[in-house]
């Protein structure tokens, strides 16, 4: 977990690239959609597709969502986050080095120029990792369950409001896309490039 070799675009936030150990459990296949979560949240996103990914929906709301549909439904953990993105991979992507649009949806190049959609797109338009897993990478930053730290050595603080996002987004570069790649939004906050997928114990 954390950091690849040789990784330019890496930064302390990854650091140091660590051993876990990840217990079994399940994970969506997908990102919840806006039409899934319109069964828990009627009118959400009005207006919009029903096989997009849900956006605009809080930590707390995605907790919620989470709770409504079970006691041992939940949100992933960091870690078993970035073990379902890699799929066993040790690059910076699943698919290698590299990630191009034929991948992922996000929005610019390395250098700046808008060449996405430049906006989400439904959730299975994209090629699926090697553990059949969809959008992992790019189309909406995901929420995970773990409260914010600034790197693997600090222990996390329970008084953090921020809890981590992963994955990147439409509207993105690649180097966000990076398995390795965190970010932290507080939890009652919303964002349109922002959604979750759900987890549940074995």
């Amino acid at each position: 977990m954390g950091e690849n070799d040789d990784d330019k675009f890496a930064n302390d936030t990854e650091r140091p690239r660590h051993s876990v150990t990840v217990p079994s459990f399940r994970l969506g296949r997908s990102p919840v959609t806006i039409g899934e979560f319109r069964q828990f949240r009627p009118g959400h996103e009005s207006g919009l597709p029903s096989e997009w990914p849900a956006a605009m929906v809080s930590w707390v709301d995605a907790v919620a969502y989470c709770q409504w549909l079970g006691p041992d439904f939940r949100l992933p953990t960091e870690a078993e986050w970035e073990y379902a993105a890699r799929a066993g991979a040790q690059t910076p992507y699943y698919c290698g080095e590299t990630i191009d649009l034929r991948q992922a949806n996000y929005l610019y190049t390395e250098q700046g120029a808008k060449v996405g959609h430049g906006c989400r797109t439904p959730s299975g338009s994209y090629p699926a990792n090697p553990f059949g897993l969809f959008d992992m990478l790019g189309n909406v930053c995901e929420w995970t369950e773990d409260f914010w730290r600034p790197d693997y050595q600090t222990e996390p603080s329970y008084n953090e409001i921020r809890h981590v996002l992963r994955g990147g987004a439409w509207d993105y570069l690649p180097r966000l896309l990076r398995c390795s790649w965190r970010d932290a939004l507080a939890g009652d906050k919303c964002r349109d490039n922002v959604g979750f997928r759900v987890a549940a114990n074995i």
